[in-house]
């Protein structure tokens, strides 16, 4: 389509514009541009009323392909016994190699989960004179944290003031707000807890202070920062296995130590590559699970961030475990409440409230499902042939 500057507006309604009536006009105003025809993205099954909130200009639906996998049995303090899992994909041989890192895993007895810190922040930066003024600045945050706390918590009913880093450089101070968000996600709630809280601090006249912003970069919403892997954003998870040397030979056909020397080389390769990962491929299942149970999608690019670590132990069986340092996840607002992921969400029991450690042990679970299936794939030389079957589709 060539480049129209006297193209319509799309259209809008201030009194009711989540309607049937109203995405037909909009789709119909954009086939009557683009000669596009829309006979998918028009078929839904809700009211557009329950998108409000979620999307802007509602048109339609983009319609993914959820597959099922497991059951994957777990052992965790949140998370405990068999799950079937949705993953939402268009890549084939996917769900198959999700699939089949279940099945060893519930053969081995299962998969030992474990949520480690959970927190979820906000970043902004005070300017001063200099860095005197900007040290006795710090100094004053700690003095007054209960009443800072204080004014943050006003804005929240689930949101808890947990700690404030402090980064210093130059004459600026970063201070980093870390929350508990309950089943939320939290992104809005803590920068509007935030806020609250700033705008107290920056009513008592501090000190040769000259400028100030609410997000200067340091909370890297939406991008991986070591800071975040660090001290995380969202959830910190480990999920972990022992694998019999017998069983990983009869099911992954590849022993202890092949794999191991695989998870060798590939961390050489990360460390080379400057990658944030130095697993196989943790986002893959965590986007899949993410696209199915309404989580806000671009929070890949912090969930992806996963650590391996494994053993050969002395009995020859190997312990092979997987840590998301920065997995944020909801059960509770966002997109968790529309039809089709409340049902993905529901089919696991992580629908609602008090639910939120409980699919952050899940979705810890699966990724180590994946490392371990596509890293024996590799390894025995069955990756090409898998994808070859699996993964074919083309037009």
């Amino acid at each position: 389509m060539e480049e129209d500057h006297n193209l319509p507006k799309i259209p809008y309604s201030k009194d009711d514009d989540y309607t049937r009536l109203q995405a037909k006009a909009r789709r119909d105003l954009v086939t009557s541009a683009t000669q596009s025809n829309f006979e998918h993205i028009d078929n839904f099954s809700f009211d557009p009323k329950v998108v409000a909130g979620n999307i802007e200009n509602f048109a339609g639906v983009a319609q993914v392909p959820i597959g099922f996998a497991g059951p994957l049995l777990l052992k965790g303090e949140h998370a405990h016994g068999g799950f079937y899992v949705p993953m939402a994909t268009t890549e084939g041989t996917l769900v198959a190699s999700y699939n089949r890192g279940m099945k060893i895993a519930r053969l081995a007895g299962g998969i030992r989960t474990t949520v480690i810190a959970d927190a979820m922040n906000r970043a902004p930066v005070f300017v001063f004179k200099n860095a005197l003024l900007a040290r006795n600045f710090g100094n004053w945050v700690i003095q007054h944290f209960d009443k800072i706390k204080f004014k943050a918590e006003e804005t929240t009913q689930s949101g808890k003031l947990l700690n404030i880093e402090q980064y210093p450089v130059g004459k600026m101070r970063w201070l980093r707000f870390n929350y508990s968000t309950g089943d939320a996600a939290g992104q809005n709630m803590v920068t509007k807890a935030t806020h609250r809280a700033t705008s107290w601090m920056l009513s008592q006249n501090i000190e040769g202070l000259e400028h100030f912003s609410l997000a200067a970069g340091l909370d890297t919403d939406k991008k991986h920062s070591h800071l975040n892997a660090l001290h995380t954003r969202g959830k910190k998870v480990v999920a972990e296995i022992v694998l019999p040397k017998q069983l990983m030979e009869e099911v992954l056909h590849i022993n202890p130590s092949k794999m191991y020397y695989l998870r060798r080389l590939s961390g050489m390769g990360s460390v080379i590559s400057g990658s944030i990962n130095n697993g196989a491929h943790s986002p893959n299942g965590i986007t899949a699970l993410f696209i199915a149970t309404g989580q806000d999608v671009a929070n890949v690019a912090e969930s992806s961030c996963a650590y391996y670590y494994g053993e050969i132990l002395d009995s020859g069986d190997y312990y092979y475990s997987i840590t998301l340092p920065s997995l944020i996840v909801a059960t509770y607002g966002g997109g968790t409440g529309l039809p089709t992921q409340r049902e993905c969400l529901e089919m696991m029991d992580c629908y609602g409230r008090d639910k939120v450690l409980k699919l952050a042990e899940i979705i810890a679970g699966v990724v180590l499902c994946g490392e371990l299936s596509l890293s024996a794939a590799v390894a025995s030389d069955e990756w090409v042939s898998s994808h070859e079957q699996y993964g074919r589709n083309r037009p």
